[in-house]
This record gives C-alpha cells, structure tokens and sequence, in this order.
C-alpha cells in the first residue's frame, strides 16, 4: 500500500465527524423531549391538582358501568345489530356475560349477552322462576332502588317482574325483548330517559352454575360529562387536548384538539428524521381520538398512582405526540386519570436543521481534510520519489559513485524537515564509499608499485643464495621460494597490466563502424581456434552502424571467446550473434557448458575474479582480466556488459550492449 494511499485512509477517519454530530443531534432530541415532558407533566399535574381540588364531579373510586353514546338510533328488538359500533367496548358480567349500555334523547337502553351451553327456561311470572334461567335488574336513584327479574320461556317480548315494593320515580312496567341462539341468549330492553340513575346493579343466574339467584352486581354509572368537559376546558392549556379518564380507562371529559404549526416538511426531512434521528416512537393509534374506553400504557401507569410520558408517531407527517397521563387523586386514592396530549413539530424540525447543519459542517471538514492529507501525501511521494531516483544514479555501473552528482545535485540535500536530514545523511554515506571505492579501484596500481622493490630484493637474495652451497634439503626451500616470486612477479605485472588498460581503453578514439563487419571478421578468425567445438555467426541482414572504437570491440570478443573456449567441451558449440537495438547494438557470446554459480554471477566482471580451476605449482595463474577488460569495454561505449544462464540449462551467453562513443567536437 502507497503512502497515499494510507494518508487516505487516515483522511477516512474524520467520518467520525458525523457520526459524532449524529450521536450529538440524537441526544440533542432526547433533550428536547425530556424539557417537554417535564414542561407537560408539570402543567398535567397542575391541572390534575386543580380538579381534585374543586367541586368537579369525579367518579368515586372503584368500579363503574360505563354508559355509551348511541351512534345511531337503538330498536329495542333483542338483536345486537344496533349495537355493532359500541360492541368492542362491551364491558364483562359475570363469568360468561357481556354488558353494553348506552343512552341517547330518546331513552337508556341495555343489552345483555350471556352465553350458556345449556338452559332451563321459564317466565317471569312463573313461581319457579328463580330456579330457571334468569336476570336480575337493580335500578338505583340515589339511596332509593327498585329490583325486577328478567325471564322468558321463549324468545319473544317480556315483561320484567318488579321484586321489590313501587319508589317514587323508578318505573312500574320494563318491557323487553328476549332472543337465543345455540350458545346462548341476548336480553334488549329501554328504560326512559329522564330516571335520573346514578348506580346499576346487574345480576345473571345460571341453572347448570347455580348460585344466589337474587345477586346483582351493583356499580356506579359513569359517561361523558359536558359540564365537567367545560370545567376541564378552563383549566387545560390551548395548544393541547386534555381528556378525563375513569381508572379503568373510560372517557369521562375531553377538551381540546390536536393541532400543529409551522410549516410542514417535505418528505425527504421526514424519512432521515424517522430513520436516523427520532428515538423510538410508539406507534400512532388513530381510534384513540374518540374511542369511550383507552386502555393505554400511559393510562395503566397513572392508574398506579405513577405520572407517565409517551412520545407516539403523529398522525400528520414528520409530527410527534407528546401523551402524558397523571393519576387524580381524593383521600389518597386514585379517582379518575387526566390524558394531557400535545402535538410538535418543533422537535423534528430542530433536530433536521441541527442534524443537516452538523452533517454539512462535518462532511465540508471532511473534504478538506482529506483533499489537504491528499496533497500532503502526493507532495511526500514525489519528494522520496526524487530521493530514491537519487539514490539510484548515484552509483554507476561499474560499481563507483557518481561524485559530481552527490557534490552538486543531490536533491533536497537543503531542505530543513526529516526528508533533508535523509538526503543529507544519504549524502554523507555516498561520499564517504565513494572515496572508499576509489581507494579500492587504485589499490592494484598502488600495490604494483610498491611491491616491485621488495621483489626485487628477494629475487637478488635468493640468486645469491643459488651460488652458495646448500645441503640437499634446503635446495627444495629455494626452488618453492623462487616459484612463489615468480607468482607475485606475474600479480604485480597483471594489476599494472590492468592499470594500464584502463588507461588505454580511456584514450581509444572512436570512428563510425559496421558492426556487421567487426564480428564477421572475429568470428572467422576464431573458427580456426574453436578446433572440434562448432561456432556459429548469426548476423542482421542490414548493416548495424556505432560511432565506437572497433579494437576495443574486437579485444573484448576476444576475452569473451577465450573464456567461452576455455569452458566448452570439444564436442560442444558456440554462438556468436548481432542483433540492432534501441539506440545501439547487442553482440552475445553463447557457448555449451556448466552454468553460472549464483553467487559469482555479480561478480563476474570485476577485476582479479575468475572461475577457472586454480593453477597447479609452476604454472602460470589466471588473473581474471578478461572480463574486466569486457566490462570497461561495454562502459566505454556508454553501455552494459552481462552474463546469464541459457534457459535449457544447456550453457551460459555473454552480451555487450554497446550505444556508442560520445562525439568529440573540434574546437573552432
């Protein structure tokens, strides 16, 4: 991975701005709702305060009969048709009975449904009636009650049975009609609307359950009351909807509507506020607006002496509701629950504008960071870049360093951060091998020179000593000593003999040539050497033209197929080819034999290196000059002597690739 790249990646954690802004605008919102709920829970109490407080007709603790508002005219028929809209809020009786009133301008109306599997019938007027089947009907007006029993031997009208002596104001005569079915039997009568009632009492007796056949289950009546609608309309805020719960949930006062301002977001606003900002909602219950009995979380909290808040989805979009339930409290005990609800869009909206300004801000930072690393990162990568290229040409081909080039032109060798302290510390190195490579380079012609006296001393001592006498056994002493001079006397000849080619090499002046003609005339001149060994000349049909000097050329094939012919078998083959390349020109020396050791392969051009066998006492030593002479050769020509392993496996090929000698200009 580049530096670039990386620096990117760097860059890629500043996507934790949003995120961070995310987070921060999520518990920004949750602040917001807290200052609202306690703002509304406060107001909710205050006004829950104030109820309990005054003559506000509240229910009495404990269970009630809640009384419905017909929706739509009632036929006093024994079917439940007409009370279909007000069935999923039909309060239990007993163990397997349901019980809905209701009441409209023109009556109290009741309709019982209890289902029995088996039954045991009778009229009210019959003396066993209170063995059969049977209702019992309570009808309370104040302290005063009256009790009637509901029978019928056959589905049909009835008339109710009074059980108990007349009461001013209760009626006389209940009629009735009564319907069954296969699971049991429904009883629909209406009573006028002026009694007056405050309780009812309701009873169902069961002959397979039996029982007390006279008991009635007697509750308070509880509906929606206009006055008392009007008493919590002076006490609830304006921007809200307040509504008066029993503690079992039935409506009992509502004032007030749900209405919210400001302008309305487009639909974009509303999903990146549901999906990414809104904490969680629950969802919006639209029955809740006019259903007689809510049995909410909230409400079921309250009921438990506990203020309770819920945040709900709005009906409108991207609005919230704020529902708060506070319980109403008499002599310490929970009277009735109020239901304080108010609808926002403040929320949302400041959430978005935050969220979209923080999300903008953070990704602008962003940008920036990242486009400045960016830059930051391409500046660095070109300036290592430059280094390293530096780097590379400050050491030539031949193994020295580029002197002038590290004295002058190192780049950033000035520069004042880590980067120039690099360069100049690169700097120091190259000057100091460079002035170590030189000492090595002039070691030879240094060594020739010194050791010519001391050789010569020795030479002189041991003539000498050939003309003393000497026992038997020293005369072999002499003869190793003299054959060890005679070596070093060679070595000091070879390192003078290489100083001097450099020199000559150096002075060879160049001349355009064919190179066509320079390696056909080498190589039929060889032919008569390669004895057995077959040589082939493989040569382009065009001529190849090289401003160079041809005796340097013709030298260095020399040395290439002296060393070839000393490693091919007499049964073996050589190649000599010539092929045009970019700029210059490729001769290559291909001959049979054993490959390349990996570990000499760099080293096969240097001077005083070789891979032939070491010479037996008495015989002359192989210096290793030839392919040194190659290489000076190849770099006189401005170009690259190299050696390689043939693919097959087969031999080894040696190449010079030559682009040609500088032109001199002629002064004028």
């Amino acid at each position: 991975m580049t530096l670039r790249h990386k620096l990117l990646l760097v860059a890629l954690c500043t996507l934790a701005l949003p995120v961070a802004g995310w987070l921060y605008v999520r518990q920004m919102e949750t602040l917001l709702r807290q200052g609202q709920e306690q703002a509304l829970l406060a107001t909710a109490t205050a006004v829950a305060r104030s109820l309990a407080v005054t003559d506000a007709p509240l229910p009495l603790a404990g269970k009630g009969w809640y009384v419905q508002q017909a929706v739509s005219p009632i036929t006093v028929d024994g079917y439940g048709d007409d009370w279909a809209p007000m069935t999923p809020w039909s309060q239990p009786l007993g163990k397997n009975a349901k019980l809905l009133l209701a009441e409209d301008d023109n009556g109290f109306y009741l309709y019982i449904d209890v289902r029995v599997g088996r039954r045991t019938r009778a009229d009210a007027a019959d003396p066993n009636a209170l063995s059969a089947d049977h209702l019992i009907l309570d009808l309370y007006q104040g302290d005063q009650h009256r009790r009637y029993l509901l029978a019928s031997a056959a589905p049909g009208a009835f008339t109710a049975l009074p059980l108990d002596p007349p009461v001013g104001g209760l009626p006389d005569r209940v009629t009735g009609q009564w319907q069954e079915d296969g699971s049991g039997y429904h009883a629909e009568l209406g009573l006028p609307r002026g009694l007056g009632l405050t309780s009812l009492g309701v009873g169902v007796y069961t002959a397979v359950d039996g029982g007390d056949p006279m008991a009635a289950d007697v509750r308070p009546l509880w509906r929606y009351s206009p006055d008392l609608s009007q008493e919590l309309s002076r006490l609830a805020p304006d921007d809200a909807r307040a509504r008066l719960l029993s503690p079992a949930g039935w409506l009992l006062a509502q004032t007030g509507r749900l209405t919210t301002t400001g302008p309305q977001p487009g639909w974009l606003s509303s999903f990146v506020y549901r999906s990414l900002l809104a904490n969680p909602l629950e969802d919006a219950e639209a029955w809740t607006s006019d259903a007689p009995r809510l049995d909410l979380p909230e409400v079921q909290g309250a009921r438990d002496g506990q203020p309770t808040a819920v945040w709900r989805q709005g009906e409108q979009r991207d609005s919230v509701v704020l529902a708060t339930a506070v319980p109403i409290e008499r002599d310490r005990s929970v009277v009735g629950v109020l239901l304080l609800e108010q609808a926002s869009r403040a929320v949302p909206l400041l959430a978005n504008r935050a969220f979209l300004s923080l999300l903008m801000t953070s990704f602008g930072v962003m940008l920036v960071a990242g486009a400045i690393l960016l830059l930051f990162a391409t500046r660095l990568s070109l300036r290592l870049g430059r280094l390293r290229d530096a780097v590379e040409r400050a050491q030539l081909d031949d193994g020295r360093m580029d002197g002038q080039m590290i004295q002058g032109h190192f780049p950033m060798a000035e520069a004042d951060d880590e980067i120039g302290d690099l360069a100049r510390s690169f700097q120091r190195l190259f000057e100091a091998v460079g002035g170590y490579t030189d000492y090595l380079r002039t070691l030879a012609s240094k060594l020739s020179h010194e050791l010519n006296t001391p050789l010569a001393i020795v030479k002189s001592s041991l003539d000498n000593l050939e003309h003393a006498e000497l026992s038997d056994e020293a005369q072999p002493y002499l003869a190793r000593a003299r054959d060890g001079v005679a070596r070093l006397g060679t070595l000091v000849r070879a390192m003078s003999e290489a100083s001097r080619m450099e020199r000559a090499i150096a002075a060879a002046e160049p001349e355009d040539v064919d190179l066509v003609d320079v390696v056909r005339g080498c190589a039929d001149a060889y032919r008569p050497l390669a004895g057995t060994r077959r040589l082939d000349c493989v040569l382009p049909d065009q001529p190849v033209h090289l401003h160079g000097a041809p005796e340097l050329i013709a030298q260095a094939l020399d040395k290439l197929f002296d060393n070839a012919l000393s490693f091919t078998p007499a049964d073996g083959w050589l190649r000599l080819s010539l092929r045009a390349v970019d700029g210059g020109a490729e001769i290559e020396l291909a001959n049979q034999g054993p490959p390349l050791p990996a570990a000499m392969q760099g080293r096969l051009f240097d001077s005083l290196v070789s891979l032939r066998d070491k010479a037996t006492p008495g015989d002359a030593p192989h210096l290793g000059l030839g392919l040194y002479v190659v290489r000076l050769v190849a770099e006189r020509h401005g170009g690259i002597a190299a050696a390689r392993n043939l693919e097959e496996g087969s031999g080894v090929a040696f190449s010079l690739r030559l682009h040609g000698m500088p032109r001199q200009r002629l002064a004028g």
